[in-house]
């Protein structure tokens, strides 16, 4: 019994060590910012932009209209297309802009947006999941440029962020896992290099 307790863990951690390696090989081929601009023929960033695909687990980012570089992320632990509340952990779909960015967040750093939008709260608000006075909650700080707040049932604590202290396990993981509250994550590295770019008021599309 204990020889085959001790076999069936040898085999698991070796699969487990397997799946890993195979992932940092796949990561090895990935460039830097630096060079991808070099390969474009870009010496600076303009008009920064970023789209995401959910579909596709992809970030795009934007200089102008010129891809720059495209990056693995993963989403909520959900398949529903549509956010209706912070308890759903999908990850919303629309337009938004980084309202707040934070550079000591428990997932290394996070990058807030300003879900809900005045749409996401239209929506929110014709179907009865806010009333009317969390409703102008959010109006008021999207009229005052500020993050949502979170005390609404629609939350607001959704963005693009780190991986943590587990970095090295997740980003190398071959496969897609989604595991977020319904934000978007990335490796540390490339939260690092997102950051280092963007800065509050920076457009992104999320789309299906």
């Amino acid at each position: 019994m204990l020889k085959n307790i001790l076999y069936f863990g040898i085999s698991a951690i070796i699969f487990f060590a397997g799946i890993i390696l195979y992932g940092i090989i796949l990561n090895i081929r990935e460039v830097t910012l630096a060079e991808a601009m070099n390969s474009k023929n870009i010496t600076e960033l303009n008009n920064i932009w970023l789209k995401v695909s959910k579909e596709n687990y992809r970030l795009a980012l934007y200089s102008d209209s010129t891809l720059v570089k495209n990056y693995k992320v993963v989403f909520g632990q959900t398949n529903k297309t549509l956010k209706v509340s912070k308890l759903d952990r999908a990850t919303p779909t629309g337009e938004y802009q980084i309202c707040e960015i934070n550079d000591n967040s428990e997932y290394y750093k996070f990058l807030h947006i300003n879900y809900p939008n005045l749409d996401d709260a239209a929506e929110a608000l014709k179907y009865g999941v806010i009333e009317q006075v969390d409703y102008k909650k959010i109006v008021d700080s999207h009229n005052n440029n500020d993050c949502p707040p979170k005390d609404t049932m629609l939350g607001s604590n959704i963005g693009l962020h780190g991986i943590g202290e587990y970095d090295f396990v997740f980003r190398n993981l071959p496969f897609v896992f989604n595991w977020t509250n319904g934000s978007i994550a990335m490796s540390n590295d490339n939260i690092d290099e997102l950051s280092s770019v963007v800065s509050i008021g920076t457009k992104i599309i999320i789309q299906n």
